[in-house]
């Protein structure tokens, strides 16, 4: 089964991802975290990359659909087991590519999980992260600028998935836990049908 988690930046994805990965047994794909891999290890990608991410804007697609169809053509245990999309796609022409390149590897995106979240609380969140983690994309500056590309660009792919039949809409407000329980009531009636 591969699945897209979607929402804003702050939303709780990375948290939940971490949780989806150990109940269905799914490869975690962050393109935030392969770029910021990237960037740290100085490679020609992270230094491209990097002049995106420091400005708050999306990396091109054909970039990121690049980075995507090698990583699953060098490891094919990535298509067997399934994946969890943390963090892309995040526009319709990005949506339209992957779902061609998984269609190249007999395969294609099964569920959508859109955590829902209030703005003011995705601006609390990631001060409250910026905090901790050291991330210098967590600055309020910065956060005003993803969320203004957020709503701009990838709150569309909401609608793109709803046609598509594979969104499910989660509040993503309350406990991790509370906010999980609703993940695995709407996706487990569909995970033997994939």
């Amino acid at each position: 089964m591969n699945i897209v988690i979607f929402g804003a930046p702050g939303s709780g994805k990375g948290t939940q991802s971490e949780r989806l990965i150990d109940q269905y047994g799914l490869h975690h794909i962050s393109t935030g975290e392969l770029l910021r891999d990237h960037i740290s290890r100085g490679t020609e990608l992270g230094k491209v990359a990097d002049r995106y991410i420091s400005k708050g804007l999306l990396i091109p697609d054909d970039l990121m659909i690049d980075v995507l169809s090698d990583l699953f053509e060098s490891k094919p245990e990535i298509r067997e087991k399934g994946v969890i999309f943390d963090g892309f796609p995040r526009t319709i022409p990005q949506a339209e590519a992957l779902a061609k390149m998984l269609e190249g590897y007999g395969t294609a995106v099964h569920a959508v999980v859109g955590l829902e979240v209030e703005e003011e609380e995705l601006v609390r969140r990631m001060l409250e992260r910026g905090k901790t983690s050291g991330r210098a994309d967590d600055n309020l500056e910065t956060i005003k600028k993803r969320l203004d590309v957020y709503h701009n660009q990838t709150s569309p792919l909401r609608d793109y998935y709803m046609a598509c039949g594979t969104y499910h809409a989660i509040n993503g407000n309350g406990t991790v836990d509370a906010i999980f329980g609703d993940i695995r009531a709407s996706l487990d009636p569909h995970k033997d049908k994939k």
